[in-house]
């Protein structure tokens, strides 16, 4: 399938309580239904999904660069709880109320801390990197995987020294590598690929240290009370990825209450871009019965 990547249309930054920049991106009609993206690893705001279907939905997608990459300030040994406090003061200044939300890959942790806090209305996980330091997956992981969740665990600023020594072409080699052709098909797009090489560039601006604490956080335990969310979650997660989680989701979902998990076949790691519309329509339709 051919995708249609397009640039922001709305770009820009808000300042936080303590001066701090917040770094943002828009799709989208300006009063359409907002949805809130927290993005997948070493990826900036410019990175968007589902631009052909927004105006038809009257779904505005409002990304974010978390502290450290692209736009954004750093915020050195920030938690979950610091990315949902952003998240309220973004909605708080924008006069949001409790937004839509959608977790892509690693961004899925910060996704699902905000849902556990009460800060969104609804939430989509997409490809939703799992906790894979949750024991149950201790004989699931590959040797260098498990090694690397271990030191995330045990040691959390040796295991940051190590990831902040990745660049955007190491992690450009890592997805290429490590994924199905069904992905591949996605990614070797020219209007894709430009987007998301740029995307990765614009994260490292500020060097690789917003992506190690991302990733420190996202292998580790997270500490995040999943039984305590009581929003519509659906989960999503492609046939042939096995690069997410190990189980695509099944025990992540059993964890949150009313979850509904999707698995989308003949698909890969890609289902945000492949399968934007039915992701986007399914979150309306949770919300609305709120």
């Amino acid at each position: 399938m051919s995708l249609h990547m397009v640039d922001p249309v709305r770009l820009g930054t808000d300042q936080l309580p303590g001066g701090r920049l917040l770094g943002w991106a828009e799709w989208g009609p300006r009063d359409g239904v907002p949805v809130l993206l927290s993005p997948g690893a070493a990826t900036s705001r410019h990175l968007g999904f589902g631009a052909d279907v927004l105006d038809g939905l009257g779904v505005r997608v409002i990304s974010f660069d978390r502290p450290g990459l692209g736009a954004s300030s750093p915020l050195p040994r920030r938690t979950f709880d610091d990315f949902v406090d952003d998240i309220r003061t973004f909605a708080g200044l924008r006069d949001l109320g409790r937004p839509l939300m959608v977790g892509n890959s690693q961004g899925a942790p910060f996704a699902l801390a905000c849902a556990a806090a009460g800060a969104v209305g609804a939430l989509a996980v997409v490809s939703g990197a799992d906790e894979v330091a949750a024991p149950c997956f201790a004989d699931a992981l590959p040797g260098e995987l498990r090694r690397l969740v271990d030191l995330a665990v045990s040691a959390p600023a040796a295991a940051e020294q190590v990831f902040a020594g990745f660049t955007p072409q190491a992690m450009w080699g890592m997805v290429m590598s490590g994924s199905p052709e069904c992905d591949l098909a996605v990614y070797r797009q020219p209007a894709f690929a430009a987007a998301y090489r740029r995307a990765l560039d614009e994260a490292f601006a500020q060097g690789a240290d917003g992506y190690a604490r991302d990733t420190v956080l996202a292998m580790g335990h997270w500490g995040i009370e999943l039984s305590d969310i009581a929003v519509p979650v659906d989960l999503w997660y492609g046939e042939k990825d096995t690069g997410h989680s190990p189980d695509q989701g099944a025990e992540l979902a059993s964890r949150i209450p009313g979850a509904v998990r999707h698995l989308v076949p003949e698909a890969g790691g890609a289902v945000l871009w492949t399968h934007a519309e039915q992701v986007l329509s399914t979150l309306l339709e949770r919300a609305a019965v709120l």
